[in-house]
């Protein structure tokens, strides 16, 4: 056997090798490996032929079955589908069995570049003989189609240099890698300008390739001037108009150009109709969309791949999910596109459910998903319940290789972050192997919406630091994160620094957090810098201004918007609302606002309606709130609420009950608002009963697991004094959200439970859940009552520095209080001179309070002066006072205090105390004479009396406020109003059973010896809630531990 012979019948047998069974693709494969002509890695089975040839004579293809080698001496390389085949044909060639034309070798490069090997391509290409300009165009368009868009470049320099000029094909492929590349815009412009100066630019492929190139850059401007040059546009060159468009939101310009080339008869390709299609999806326009599709049908373009994903994506958008299941069912041919389309749609319209069993399909047809199939199921798994399904996603994820992808990562980031889950988030963006600008955004955004300020902070400092690219978006997250006036003041110069401060969004933003830090001049001054200002910027300011308590600068602002013609919307007015807060208020603002909401026809918006009746009630004039109410003609939930909320915070809270009565007789839907507005009253009304009843109810409607109305069930029973049912109804550690832990923080302080509310911080703490305002003034509180003084000034201290929370009122009163009981007057005195915000009524009735117990008259003069300048018919003030006075026996001040009171008409608040006993609530005031059971009540004192004087007790008469002598002063004592109650309850109730007993003001220190003395003596659980905190006596101990 001749060479050429063995040369040909090895050929034959390789070709046998791709069609037979594994047993003898094993004994081929040792006949193949003596010419070492091929590497068979794998081989799917091909079509066998044979070949004959003779020696010194062409090999003949005219017989053999596959048409990949009977076409080769016309076509060559091109129609090679299999790259096993196309490897084998190339050997031959290599060996010198077929002789390669310089067409043919152009067909092998481009072979190459199809199936991704881009360096065999450049192989082939570096060794022909001699090569024309398809030979140049195919390898540019083979490093375009690989990704290697810097490379491109080169080589189109290396052309050049090799004298061969730019042909139409190759700069077409040039621009496609710069718009490719997202990083080479220079160049691009660059190369426009070469084509300018070559007279390429009327060439309609390197035109289109142009106006592809702009339109992806978001500059339409070139676009359309550009388009003007082209002195003959074709329909693809219409279609990259129509493209470039679509891809910059101008959608209505899209089907200007659709209108214009039906008019002027032109045929419009599959991609301009998809263009058109998807351009009505964005729209929303389900009726444009059908004429289309009319003419769809009429063209024959209905069975195009491309059309049919365009039908579904519009029909999803228009939220005709229907329509939309319908054309992808009629779909004979489906690809990843096609999946992409239908799951989108799904997602879209939130059937999350439908849209997971689609890609369950997709992946059993086999059909390939993508890294926008990924991002498109991320976003509906970002919730509690749906986050087991994102987990599995991340999975296929990591298995497929796609976290490398960033836009992948930047949906996951986004899928944690809307669950909560920041630290999986994090997690994330940590191993991502590169970050754009969403992913630095997205991170920033977790951080803010899991109250982690100075952790996005951080982030921005860290993208200043690296010189990371930054937007609008990333600003105006940022000063979303900022967390106090300083902070918020260095973002904002970075804003101008980087030239954003001129974009209406930045400027809204810095209005908002200006009002929001309180700091309504400079809110003021930005609004009023800003080149544009629209409805939002001035809802910002009216709001900041109604939230800092400045209802004259709302209206002022109100008429600058008015002057200016901007449009007034419902925010406006219910925000102007919010700032009317007194009686004056009303008649001077809330009244005209009242008259032009009917002018201008806000009167029937629903929002409008109930801010109205909200506001007449704050401002004192609940009948008038209720009259709102009562001529509404059409009452739904939310002006139900509006008006239970009225009644339960600015009126008899029996009143607000009743209308929980009315709504199920009218068969109101009560919502979630509803109830955690009843349980408030009832919290505050310290009805357990009721309570009870209520919680039976929710249960019946299923809302006990709703996180509001579960978090008000267990305030109303801390407020009830029943701090195990909280706990019993308490959702596990890891299933609680950030109320659940305040309000189980808040119940441990308000009981006493000091230590255990600290615990329950630090649990929080541990299981990644960041503190805020509330969270902070219940530790707070906790530290004060118990006396943890170098806890309490720890924890303030780390509130603004580690947890970014801003330092409220409510802070400073409880670290005030903190200081006052230990007896660090001074240290209160000026820590109140510094502190971050002015001082109120609160701060100087707290230090006021802890003169007393220390006996500083001096200082107790100056924050009474304080309390009479802010507001002189003060009772408690006076009362206060007037106690200090009396602690130090400084009679002739308390009765020049009295005197005050008296010219002022100013009347003491009457100390009273109440006991629910077989639903009867019985109420008593100081030395009450006047019960049915007197005689009884006052015996049962007497044995009290006894029975603790047998067991040491001896009054404390230091807390009978009153210049008599010693036996007076015990005996005003036992006339105590918590007192005749627990003589009361003793009387009936039940033997052993606990005793709940309430007082309106705090109880004294000789009643608290007598209630632990008493629960000792007669074995009950006595619980006794008075104006600040629960007392648990049992067994002669307090859970205060006598510090409260």
């Amino acid at each position: 056997m001749t060479a050429k012979n063995l040369a040909l019948h090895y050929f034959s047998a390789s070709v046998d090798y791709l069609s037979c069974g594994v047993p003898h693709r094993i004994r081929l494969s040792e006949h193949c490996r003596k010419l070492s002509t091929l590497t068979l890695v794998h081989a799917p089975p091909t079509t066998h032929f044979k070949t004959c040839a003779k020696e010194k004579e062409p090999l003949s293809y005219g017989n053999y079955p596959n048409a990949q080698v009977s076409r080769f001496p016309q076509m060559g390389f091109l129609e090679i589908t299999d790259f096993i085949v196309g490897k084998a044909l190339h050997a031959f060639c290599v060996k010198g069995v077929i002789q390669l034309s310089t067409f043919h070798t152009n067909t092998l490069i481009n072979m190459y570049s199809k199936f991704g090997s881009i360096k065999h391509a450049q192989h082939v290409f570096d060794k022909m003989p001699e090569r024309n300009e398809a030979s140049w165009n195919n390898v540019m368009s083979g490093l375009v189609r690989a990704g290697w868009y810097h490379e491109t470049m080169r080589f189109f320099c290396h052309m050049l240099e090799h004298g061969v000029g730019p042909s139409s094909y190759a700069v077409a492929s040039l621009v496609t890698a710069c718009g490719r590349s997202g990083c080479m815009t220079e160049v691009a412009l660059q190369v426009h300008a070469h084509v300018i100066k070559c007279g390429l630019v009327f060439d309609v492929f390197v035109s289109t390739s142009l106006l592809h190139f702009y339109g992806t850059c978001g500059r339409v401007s070139e676009v359309d001037m550009l388009f003007e040059e082209i002195e003959e546009p074709n329909i693809v060159s219409w279609t990259s108009l129509m493209v470039a468009y679509a891809y910059n939101g101008c959608v209505k310009e899209v089907l200007s150009v659709y209108q214009h080339l039906r008019r002027n008869g032109v045929y419009c390709n599959e991609n301009a109709m998809a263009t058109v299609i998807r351009s009505c999806g964005v729209l929303g326009d389900k009726k444009l969309g059908y004429q289309v599709l009319g003419c769809v049908i009429k063209s024959g373009l209905d069975t195009s791949v491309s059309v049919a994903n365009s039908l579904v994506s519009m029909f999803g958008n228009c939220d005709s999910i229907e329509e939309a299941l319908c054309v992808f069912d009629d779909m004979k041919e489906r690809d990843t596109i096609s999946w992409n389309s239908i799951i989108t749609a799904s997602v879209h319209n939130g059937h999350c459910e439908e849209s997971l069993k689609y890609f369950s399909q997709m992946r059993y047809t086999r059909a390939e998903g993508d890294y926008i199939t990924i991002s498109a199921l991320l976003p509906v798994c970002g919730s509690t319940q749906n986050l087991k399904w994102g987990r599995g996603l991340h999975g296929i994820v990591v298995k497929s290789g796609l976290e490398s992808n960033v836009c992948v990562c930047n949906s996951l980031l986004s899928m944690y972050s809307q669950a909560g889950k920041s630290e999986d988030a994090e997690f994330v963006f940590s191993t991502m192997s590169e970050r754009d600008l969403i992913s630095w955004n997205s991170m920033m955004a977790s951080h803010v919406e899991n109250v982690k300020y100075p952790r996005a902070i951080q982030l921005l400092v860290e993208m200043l630091q690296t010189r990371k690219a930054m937007n609008y978006v990333t600003f105006t997250t940022a000063l979303s994160a900022c967390y106090n006036l300083e902070k918020l003041k260095i973002v904002h110069a970075f804003v101008i620094l980087f030239g954003l401060h001129h974009n209406l969004i930045i400027g809204n933003a810095l209005v908002t957090m200006y009002g929001k830090l309180g700091s309504m001049a400079e809110a003021q001054q930005v609004c009023k810098i800003m080149p544009d200002r629209d409805e939002v910027t001035w809802n910002a300011l009216i709001g900041g201004h109604a939230d800092n308590k400045q209802p004259n600068a709302a209206i002022e602002a109100f008429n600058l918007l008015r002057d200016e013609g901007v449009p007034v919307n419902y925010i406006t007015i219910v925000n102007l609302l919010s700032a009317c807060l007194s009686p004056d208020d009303l008649l001077k603002h809330g009244m005209p606002i009242h008259a032009h909401i009917i002018v201008a026809g806000f009167e029937l918006d629903t929002f409008v309606q109930s801010s109205l009746i909200t506001m007449y009630a704050r401002c004192g004039d609940l009948n008038t709130s209720n009259y709102i109410f009562d001529v509404l003609a059409n009452k739904n939930s939310s002006t139900w609420n509006a008006i239970l909320s009225a009644n339960a915070h600015y009126g008899p809270g029996e009143e607000a009950l009743k209308l929980i009565v009315k709504m199920r007789n009218y068969g109101i839907h009560l919502d979630q608002f509803s109830f955690s507005v009843a349980l408030a009253i009832i919290g505050n009304l310290t009805l357990l009963d009721e309570g009870q009843q209520l919680h039976s109810l929710i249960v019946k409607h299923g809302l006990e697991s709703n996180d509001y109305v579960l978090n008000a069930t267990m305030d109303m029973y801390g407020k009830c004094g029943e701090i195990d049912d909280v706990f019993r109804i308490l959702p596990r550690p890891r299933s609680r959200s950030q109320r659940s832990w305040n309000i189980v923080i808040s119940a441990l302080a308000r009981h006493g439970f000091f230590q255990q509310a600290r615990e329950a911080f630090h649990g929080m703490l541990d299981l990644g859940l960041r503190p805020d305002h509330v969270t902070f003034v219940s530790l707070l509180s906790a530290c004060s009552h118990g006396g943890l003084l170098d806890e309490g000034l720890a924890y303030f201290s780390s509130m603004s520095t580690e947890f970014g929370v801003p330092t409220g009122i409510e802070h400073c009163v409880c670290i005030i209080d903190l200081l006052g009981r230990a007896g660090r007057l001074a240290e209160a005195e000026t820590f109140i001179n510094k502190m971050p915000v002015p001082p109120n009524d609160l701060v100087w009735r707290s230090l006021l309070a802890a003169c007393k117990i220390h006996g500083n008259l001096e200082l107790a003069r100056k924050a009474a002066e304080h309390l009479f300048e802010l507001d002189s018919s003060d009772d408690s003030a006076y009362v206060l006072y007037s106690n200090v006075c009396a602690s130090t026996r400084r009679w002739r001040d308390v009765e020049n205090v009295r005197k005050q009171m008296e010219s002022h008409n100013i009347k003491k608040k009457p100390a009273c105390s109440w006991i629910k006993l077989k639903n009867q609530v019985t109420t008593f005031g100081m030395g009450d004479q006047y019960h049915p059971q007197n005689a009884q009540i006052y015996a049962k004192l007497e044995e009290l009396k006894k029975m603790i004087r047998e067991a040491g007790y001896v009054p404390d008469t230091s807390y009978s406020l009153q210049d008599t002598d010693e036996e007076q002063k015990e005996h005003n004592l036992w006339n105590h109003s918590e007192r005749i109650a627990l003589a009361f309850g003793l009387i009936n109730s039940p033997e052993g059973s606990p005793l709940r007993i309430f007082k309106n003001l705090r109880v004294c220190g000789d009643c608290h010896s007598v209630f632990k003395m008493v629960s000792q003596i007669i074995g009950r659980k006595i619980i006794l809630r008075d104006a600040y905190r629960f007392h648990h006596f049992s067994s002669g101990k307090c859970s205060c531990s006598d510090y409260w």
